[in-house]
C-alpha cells in the first residue's frame, strides 16, 4: 500500500509539474533523446529522485515515471552547442553576485552598507575579461569620489568627530598609504588646471570639514587603482614602464575630494607615478558637459523630476512622522530639519561606526534611520519607472558619452593617444550615466563607484573593435539598451563600437523626435 501511494503521489506531482511549466518543444526533446538510446546517459545526472524512480521494475512502469519527470529534467538542464570560440551563448549573463550575501527584501542597513563601501573585503571583478586572441586597446574609467564627510549637518546637533589625517596605522588602511603620503607632499611638479593647483593633495585636517575626503576614501581609490593595475598593466600591458604624458587623460571637477580620489587612484595604478608626466584638467561642470552645457530642455526634465520627488515625499506618511519625531529631539521646525538633508549626515555617522546624535530630548536612532534610507530607495525605484530622470540623463550626459565615443573612434583608428582616460567625478554624474546607457538594475552610485569603458581589438579581425562596459566590476554591457539585443544572436562577450556610436551620435535623441543634440535640447515635448 505504501508503495503505490509513493508512486501515485511521485506520478501526480511530476505530471502537475510539466503540464504548468513546459511546452510542445520539450516533449519533442525527450523523444528525441529516448529513441536514440540517451535516456540513461540523462538520468545519470537527474538526482536522486530519479534514481529512486529507476529502480521500480517493468519497463513500462519506468517510462510512465520518467516521462513527466524527465520533461522538467531535459527544461532545467539544457544542452547547448559549444560555438567556435569556445563560448556557450547562453551563459554570458554578466551579474556578478555582491561580496555579502543578498538579502531576499530590500532592506535598507544591506543597502546602506554596500553604499559605504568600507574596504574590508577582497574585491573580485570582470575586468580584461576577454577571448584569448583579443588585444585591450583602450580603458576610459569614470569614478566617484572616496569615502566623505557630509556635506550637511542636522542643526544643533554635535557633527561626527572623524579625523581626516591619514594615518596608516589606522584602519582601514592600505600597504601603498604611507607611500602615497610622501609622494603627494612633492606634487609642487603637477601640472594642474586651473584652479586645481591650490587644491591640497591628499586630506589633512585633524577634524574633518564638511565634504572632505577621509582616510577611508583615499584606501578605497588606492584598492581601485592596484585592482586595476593588476589586470590593465600587468596583465594586458595598457601602459608600458616608459609610458608618456600624452597616453593619458585625466579630468576632474574643482573639489578636493575628487582630486584626491583620482590621484590617490593613479598613485596605485601607474606603472611608475611620475609629477611631470600627471597633467590634471579642471571641469567645472559635474555633468562634465563641457562646452555643450546649454541645454534648456535638460533643465525642464530636471524640474519635473524634482517635482516628482517633491511628490513622493509628501505622500509618505511614515517619512514626515519620522521627521516630526527627529525635529523634536533637535528643537527645530520639521522644514528646517528636512531641509538640512539629515540622510546625508546619518551616512556619515553609520559608514564611520559612530553613535547617531543625541540631545537633551533623546536620540536620533536606527529606526529613524531605516525609515529615511528605505524612502530613499524607493524614490529611486520610482525614479527608473517614470522616465523623467531617464530623459534628463540622456540630455545631460551626451557631452560626457560623445567626448568618449570620438575618443574611441580614434584609437580604433590607429592612435595611440589617451589609451587610459580617468574621470573624477561625483554620484550626481555616474547615476545619469548609468540611467542613459539603459543600466536600470544598476544600484545608487556608492562612495568609490567605478564605471570602466573597454576597447578591444579583434585579433582575428583586426579592423573590428568591440566594447565591454563594468560598473564596480560587474560586466553590464548587455544590460545597456544598445547592446542588449546583440548579446542574443553573437557568441562574442562583448559589444560592436559601432553600436556604441551609433546610440550616441543618433539613438540617443529618437525619445525626443530629433536628429542631433542642439535640437533635442530645444524642442518641448508634444
Amino acid at each position: 500500500m505504501l508503495f503505490r501511494n509513493r508512486f501515485l503521489f511521485l506520478l501526480a506531482l511530476a505530471a502537475l509539474l510539466a503540464f504548468l511549466s513546459l511546452s510542445l518543444q520539450f516533449y519533442e526533446n525527450f523523444k528525441s533523446l529516448f529513441s536514440q538510446g540517451k535516456l540513461e546517459a540523462k538520468m545519470a545526472a537527474c538526482g536522486a529522485a530519479s534514481q529512486t524512480a529507476w529502480s521500480y521494475k517493468g519497463k513500462q512502469k519506468r517510462r510512465m515515471i520518467l516521462f513527466p519527470i524527465f520533461l522538467i529534467l531535459v527544461h532545467l538542464i539544457p544542452v547547448n552547442p559549444i560555438k567556435e570560440d569556445g563560448l556557450n551563448p547562453k551563459s554570458r549573463k554578466r551579474i556578478m553576485p555582491d561580496l555579502l550575501t543578498e538579502p531576499p527584501a530590500i532592506d535598507p542597513v544591506y543597502e546602506a552598507r554596500v553604499y559605504c563601501n568600507i574596504p574590508t573585503i577582497a574585491e573580485r571583478s570582470m575586468e580584461g575579461h576577454a577571448p584569448h586572441y583579443f588585444k585591450l586597446v583602450s580603458v576610459q574609467v569614470l569614478i566617484r569620489h572616496g569615502d566623505r564627510y557630509p556635506l550637511y549637518a542636522i542643526p544643533k546637533t554635535k557633527r561626527p568627530d572623524i579625523d581626516c589625517t591619514l594615518q596608516p596605522s589606522r584602519k582601514p588602511s592600505h600597504p601603498q598609504l604611507e607611500a602615497f603620503i610622501k609622494h603627494m607632499s612633492k606634487g609642487s611638479a603637477a601640472q594642474m588646471d586651473g584652479t586645481l593647483s591650490s587644491l591640497p593633495r591628499y586630506p589633512s585636517h585633524s577634524f574633518c570639514e564638511m565634504g572632505e575626503l577621509t582616510q577611508t576614501g583615499v584606501v578605497q581609490h588606492l584598492r581601485n587603482g592596484q585592482l586595476l593595475r593588476e589586470i590593465y598593466i600587468n596583465k594586458h600591458k595598457l601602459l608600458l614602464s616608459d609610458w608618456t604624458a600624452k597616453q593619458l587623460y585625466l579630468e576632474t571637477t574643482g573639489k578636493s575630494r575628487t582630486l584626491q580620489s583620482a590621484l590617490a587612484l593613479l598613485y596605485s595604478f601607474l606603472p611608475d607615478f611620475d609629477w611631470k608626466k600627471i597633467y590634471m584638467r579642471h571641469q567645472w561642470s559635474t555633468i562634465f558637459c563641457s562646452g555643450s552645457c546649454d541645454c534648456p530642455m535638460r533643465n525642464h526634465y530636471l524640474e519635473e523630476e524634482q517635482r516628482r520627488q517633491y511628490s513622493l515625499r509628501v505622500k509618505n506618511n511614515d517619512l514626515e512622522k519620522i521627521y516630526v519625531d527627529m525635529a523634536k529631539i533637535v528643537g527645530i521646525p520639521t522644514r528646517q530639519l528636512r531641509a538640512s538633508n539629515p540622510i546625508d549626515s546619518l551616512l556619515c555617522y553609520f559608514c564611520h561606526n559612530v553613535s547617531f546624535p543625541c540631545t537633551k530630548t533623546g536620540c536620533i536612532g536606527m529606526e529613524h534611520f531605516k525609515v529615511i534610507k528605505r524612502h530613499q530607495l524607493e524614490d529611486e525605484r520610482e525614479r527608473q519607472e517614470k522616465k523623467l530622470y531617464f530623459l534628463y540623463a540622456l540630455l545631460a550626459t551626451h557631452p560626457l558619452l560623445n567626448q568618449t565615443v570620438n575618443r574611441l573612434q580614434r584609437i580604433a583608428e590607429g592612435k595611440k593617444e589617451e589609451v587610459f582616460v580617468l574621470y573624477s567625478a561625483h554620484d550626481v554624474t555616474l547615476s545619469p550615466v548609468l540611467s542613459a546607457l539603459g543600466i536600470t538594475e544598476a544600484r545608487f552610485p556608492r562612495f568609490a563607484a567605478r564605471l570602466v569603458f573597454e576597447l578591444w581589438q579583434d585579433g582575428k579581425r583586426p579592423k573590428e573593435h568591440f566594447i565591454r562596459i563594468l560598473y564596480n566590476g560587474a560586466d553590464v554591457t548587455f544590460q545597456t539598451s544598445f547592446c542588449k539585443d546583440y548579446y542574443k544572436r553573437s557568441s562574442k562577450p562583448m559589444c560592436p563600437l559601432e553600436k556604441f556610436v551609433s546610440f550616441v551620435k543618433r539613438d540617443m535623441f529618437l525619445v525626443f523626435n530629433s536628429t542631433s543634440y542642439y535640437d533635442a535640447c530645444r524642442r518641448r515635448p508634444l
